[in-house]
């Protein structure tokens, strides 16, 4: 009778621990595939970063008076009010004009292998410059930029603040710069996944944990992993089966129009997933107004899986965990214009 309870005890204990070692397995693998947003801020290649460059571009990320009209700034388009990017699905731009594609989002963005949605900027300063020199967005170029700055006597101050080893500071490349300082302090740590990947099984609830194993196991995690869950590779719309065009415009081919390599066709930089739960609408052409549906494109288009009703509200699950603490930043007060300061425009 002894024995018997012994063997029962025993027995039990294992069937008791074997969630707790699939759990384990699951923290385990997690940590292997993604890794945590860090609370500092990361530096940036060739830009050593100052508190007086962080500021004068955060100043200059919510200056529309570098657009031609004076009316659009970085933050137009990447509101950092509503997840780092507009109201979509595409942005309108210089004279009403609508752009091709979904404003990417600012927030994590420093950890991106590159910029936009076919990775053509190297960097956030490379990125900084596309926008405001566009002619379907900011319509402006580097001697307007740079001619309204040098004309705020407070700017020329912050740029030698920011840039006082240089002897002219008030140039696009610094403007560029500056931008990017500001634009690396854009982190959201502390994401309820964040938790769990630093050892808080207890993060997730056994929803977001369920919708985690089929992120894995369904092969979502093959493109979006690493710290900012995507953004690190570039692979095609459609792996298996194309969307149909209301969701993959035909005219866009993606990394296709900077290589103009066949295989780069329909090609794009993996989303990055930080916070996608605030920033409806989905894809590069902004298409698709629910995270359920985007999943379940996703689950066809890239995977070949029809995912039930229940597997696809899990993957949101885990999906809506991936929201993080966004920075407080407080609205700049801007230099006050002068009588060079250069006047709108709204020509094309």
């Amino acid at each position: 009778m002894r024995t018997w309870s012994l063997v029962a005890l025993t027995a039990g204990s294992l069937f008791a621990s074997a969630p707790a070692i699939a759990e384990d397995a699951l923290l385990k693998k997690a940590q292997e595939l993604f890794k945590p947003i860090p609370s500092v801020v990361p530096a940036v290649k060739d830009n050593p970063m100052t508190h007086a460059k962080v500021e004068l571009g955060k100043m200059l990320f919510f200056d529309p008076r570098l657009s031609r009209s004076e009316i659009i700034s970085c933050n137009t388009c990447h509101n950092l009010g509503t997840g780092g990017v507009d109201a979509g699905p595409t942005s309108v731009g210089h004279a009403w004009q609508k752009g091709p594609r979904r404003a990417p989002t600012v927030y994590n963005a420093v950890f991106n292998v590159a910029q936009f949605w076919d990775g053509r900027a190297a960097d956030l300063k490379a990125q900084a410059k596309g926008p405001v020199q566009a002619s379907v967005e900011m319509n402006a170029t580097p001697d307007h930029v740079v001619k309204v700055l040098s004309s705020m006597p407070a700017y020329v101050d912050s740029f030698k603040k920011a840039f006082p080893d240089d002897p002219n500071p008030v140039t696009f490349d610094n403007f560029a710069k500056a931008i990017e300082a500001f634009e690396a302090t854009l982190i959201t740590p502390a994401a309820p996944f964040d938790q769990y990947l630093e050892g808080d099984s207890n993060a997730l609830t056994d929803q977001q944990r369920a919708g985690l194993r089929l992120f894995i196991d369904k092969g979502c995690s093959n493109c979006h992993n690493e710290i900012n869950i995507g953004g690190g590779a570039y692979y095609p719309f459609g792996v298996v089966e194309k969307p149909g065009a209301d969701i993959l415009p035909p005219g866009d081919k993606g990394r296709y129009n900077i290589s103009k390599t066949a295989s780069d066709e329909y090609v794009f930089r993996v989303a990055p997933l930080r916070n996608v739960a605030l920033r409806a609408p989905y894809f590069h052409s902004g298409k698709v107004w629910s995270l359920k549906t985007a999943v379940a494109v996703m689950g066809n288009a890239q995977l070949g899986a029809n995912l039930t009703d229940k597997e696809t509200d899990d993957i949101v699950a885990f999906l809506d965990s991936l929201t993080g603490q966004l920075p407080q930043i407080t609205y700049p007060s801007l230099p006050t214009r002068t009588d060079t300061t250069p006047e709108p425009s709204f020509a094309r």
